[in-house]
Formats: C-alpha cells, structure tokens, sequence
C-alpha cells in the first residue's frame, strides 16, 4: 500500500509543481457535474427567477384604472360622466352601491370611487397611501373638468364642484394584504421542509430499516410525521397572526374558526405534498432539490409578494392550481375581505385534491429502505 502511495506522489512530482493542484481542480468540476441539483441551482435557477420576474414586471403599455361610481348619483351628472370617460380607453368605469365601492377600494379592485353629495359636489374617495389610486383621482379629475368645459360655450361654466375623501379603512394596507401570504409561505415551508428532511435524515442514519421488523404500517407511519409536523405548524401560524394583530393592526374581518381550518387544510395539504416527494429521496441533496424546485414556482407565481394578476392573463388558471395559490387566496378572502369559508368551495377543493391525492401517491411509492 505504501509502495502505491509512493509511486502515485513520484508520478505527481514529475508532472511538476502543479500537477496536485491541477487535479484536485479536476476532481471538483467532476464532482460538480455529476451532481445535477448543483447545476440546477448555479445555471438554471438564476436564469428562471430572470424569466419569472421580467414577465411580472416586464414593460407594457399603461395599464387601465377601474373607477366606480356608486349609485343613488342624478341621472344626469351620471350620463354626462359617462359620456367623458367613456371617451378614455385608460378608465374602467362600473357602478356599485356604497357597500360594494368601499370593499372594491379596500380589496384593490378599483382605485376609486365617486359619489354624489347633498351639495351636489362630486366627492372622489381614494386612498392616498396608494400611487395608483392617487394617479387615478388626478386623470378622473381632469377628464371630467375638461368633457364639462367643452360642453359650455360660454366662459360662465357652471363646472361641478368637488372635493377628495380621503379613504382610511383598516384591511386595505399592504400589510393587512401580505400577512395572509405570508401565512401561506410558512406552511409551504413548513410542511415541506420539516416532513420531508425528517424522512430522508431517517433514512439516511438507517432507522427506517428497522420498521420493516416491526408490524408498524406504511400509513401509520406516515400519518405520524404529519401529525406531529402540524402540532408545531399550526401554533407558529396562530404567533404570526396575533404579532402582526398586536405590533401592526393587522385585523381579521372574517371568522377566526374559518382562519383556523384555512390554517390546518393547508397544513395537511403541504404536508402531504413534503411526503410524496420524500417518499423516495435517499440523500440531503437529492431532497433539498426536489424541494425548492417544488417550491419555486409557487414563490414566484402564487401572490404572496404581488399579486399573480401581473402576469399574462393566459397563465392565470395554471396559477391558480398550484397548490398555494388556493390557500392565500382563501386566507385573503378570510381576513381582508370578511368572505364566508363557505363560499371558498372551488380553493378548498383543490387543496383537498392536493391532499388527497399526494398523500395516497406517497403510501404507494414509500419504502422502508433504500
């Protein structure tokens, strides 16, 4: 054996002074192209964030504002206005009754809404901490003093005073918006990361191995791990809510049960989808890169930094059923907007798919050895 060893180091040596150096060199980029998760992550990755994120934000022409009009205003100031707006392709104009207008500006779903009042003024009701909606009331604005002067001859316009509302709700803040994806992300995370590591560790240091001398289930044990993962999951989700409720105002307009079971089904669903594709991965690497290029997709696409309306109109039912969309969506609908969970059926059906489906691929496919 010493004889080899010295035979290999002379060999080296007459090569020259770099020929150790050279090989090590060699032996690294071999290791690396052997590994293909690797070259996922230093290649492809960077290249699909640029694709994702240059089609969410890519240039386009200037998108259209939706304004609302809420109803009860004359019928002729109202098709006076209709007639100026309508004569702008940029504006979306629609009518709602005052309940409505106010749950459309809270939501996001117009950047305004006007409103007679009993002085016959025209009250534009926006909120000044959004851009959009400040933008929108200025264009509004100058349309409609323009369309009443051109239709005057006379320098004595009889121009419609107005006056701004400024629109203050609590749940219609970039915040109130975001926590319900950011719920969602932790049970993404949670779910899979903290089943499927779980699995694979066992695996590895051989422990699954001894289930098969025991007459333990395939289902029990699985069943287990994710009964075991929501006990941690759902507390953590319940500590997000109430810290962004004590440190940022963050309030639930709908029912805290229904947040609760939005919490539970999305736990079960990624935990489901942690085990199947745990089921068959045999190291670290191999699991780490099934996981974020799961995850990856719903990191990009599914709202939970903006929304996924920002990508091309075509994609949007292929977004919506990916398994996180759902789920955000339901806990926006929830906390922002006060929606029943009954009226959640279709994302609750596809989380219940999810869960379902996923689980009963991964009790087929899962060995208790490698």
């Amino acid at each position: 054996m010493n004889q080899n060893s010295d035979t290999k180091n002379i060999a080296i040596q007459e090569q020259g002074p770099w020929a150790g150096l050279k090989r090590l060199v060699v032996t690294r980029l071999i290791e690396f192209v052997r590994r293909p998760e690797a070259i996922f992550w230093v290649y492809v990755f960077p290249l699909l964030m640029v694709l994702v994120l240059g089609i969410a934000f890519r240039s386009k022409p200037v998108e259209k504002i939706t304004v609302d009009l809420q109803s009860g205003a004359d019928s002729v100031w109202l098709s006076e206005f209709e007639a100026a707006v309508k004569s702008d392709e940029r504006i979306n104009f629609q009518t709602f009754d005052e309940k409505e207008c106010r749950q459309r500006l809270k939501s996001g779903k117009s950047d305004l809404y006007l409103r007679r009042a009993d002085d016959g003024k025209i009250e534009y009701v926006f909120d000044e901490t959004r851009p959009g909606s400040v933008a929108a009331k200025e264009m509004v604005n100058r349309l409609q003093l323009v369309h009443r002067w051109k239709q005057k001859s006379d320098e004595q316009s009889d121009l419609i005073g107005s006056r701004d509302i400024t629109f203050q709700e609590p749940g219609g803040r970039y915040i109130d918006w975001l926590i319900p994806g950011l719920l969602g992300m932790g049970l993404m995370g949670g779910g899979l990361w903290g089943v499927g590591f779980a699995i694979v560790d066992m695996r590895i240091r051989k422990l699954l191995k001894r289930f098969l001398a025991t007459p333990m289930k395939r289902s029990h044990y699985l069943v287990s791990i994710m009964i075991s993962r929501l006990l941690f999951m759902i507390p953590e989700m319940i500590l997000l809510v109430l810290f962004a409720r004590f440190i940022f105002g963050v309030q639930i307009f709908g029912s805290v049960v229904d947040v609760v079971l939005l919490i539970l089904i999305g736990a079960i669903q990624f935990s489901g989808i942690g085990l199947l594709i745990a089921a068959r991965c045999r190291t670290m690497e191999a699991v780490s890169g099934m996981m974020n290029l799961t995850m990856l997709p719903m990191w990009t696409l599914s709202g939970i930094f903006f929304s996924y309306e920002r990508f091309p109109e075509v994609v949007h039912p292929l977004i919506k059923m990916l398994p996180l969309t759902p789920l955000i969506d339901s806990l926006r609908a929830v906390m922002v907007d006060g929606t029943s969970i009954v009226a959640l059926w279709p994302e609750l059906l596809i989380m219940t798919l999810w869960s379902v489906v996923s689980f009963a691929i991964a009790l087929w496919i899962f060995r208790w050895g490698d």
